[in-house]
């Protein structure tokens, strides 16, 4: 998408602009998220704990491919309790609420931003293997070490969870941070308004079913986050 075509202020909030990002290592990220992850991960790895990103940056048109993928039945539903939905027997407005239980609108996604992050322990599973579900990173799963030491010590770096059960739109997300001094200040200028704009010169499956609750989705998938790190 020409970015230039639309009338925004902040191209880069909706996956537009990679400009501001600097390469970290395979991904792309918001220059004082990457200065503290670097920290973050060495104090970690001196307590005995191994961290990697798994996902960062993903642009519009990333993101727009996964929506796609989705919408269409090529990519598989899921439910909170990462059980297999049954495509063909959802309406369009079950596709759409079932989709944003794990990914977001395009133009819509945190990831867009540069800020946050998927995060697992490379050293207990691989890359390959991992699945991003609750399993891995609670008891006995390969990533729980390092879900404890984040819970405990991520905030001393400026990262948080944002996705927490009953105070986010988005479900539980154990794996993914977000570098707050940045982001919190992203969450308040980002504008329905302005994906609008950016919908109206996109092409994505079920763009008339998402137009018609934009407000609504940006309020609860985007507005409704934790507020402050815990």
């Amino acid at each position: 998408m020409n970015k230039n075509a639309l009338a925004i202020s902040h191209p880069h909030l909706y996956g537009l602009d990679e400009a501001n990002l600097v390469k970290f290592e395979s991904v792309l990220l918001q220059p004082e998220a990457a200065k503290a992850f670097s920290t973050m991960r060495d104090a970690a790895k001196r307590q005995g704990i191994d961290m990697a990103i798994c996902s960062a940056y993903r642009s519009f048109d990333k993101q727009l491919s996964i929506w796609n993928a989705k919408a269409t039945g090529k990519r598989p539903l899921l439910d909170k309790q990462h059980q297999l939905l049954h495509f063909e027997s959802l309406s369009s407005q079950q596709i759409i609420d079932s989709i944003l239980i794990w990914s977001a609108l395009p133009g819509a996604s945190r990831h867009h931003w540069g800020t946050d992050i998927d995060v697992y322990d490379p050293s207990k599973i691989s890359h390959e293997a991992l699945q991003l579900v609750a399993a891995e990173y609670q008891a006995n799963g390969p990533c729980h070490a390092l879900y404890l030491w984040l819970q405990q010590h991520a905030h001393k770096f400026g990262f948080y969870f944002p996705f927490q059960q009953g105070k986010s739109g988005v479900s539980t997300e154990e794996w993914h941070l977000s570098y707050f001094p940045v982001a919190s200040h992203y969450t308040e200028a980002f504008l329905c308004k302005d994906l609008f704009k950016v919908f109206e010169h996109a092409e994505f499956e079920l763009k008339a079913p998402v137009l018609a609750r934009l407000e609504e989705l940006v309020a609860h998938y985007v507005k409704f986050v934790v507020s402050v790190p815990a």
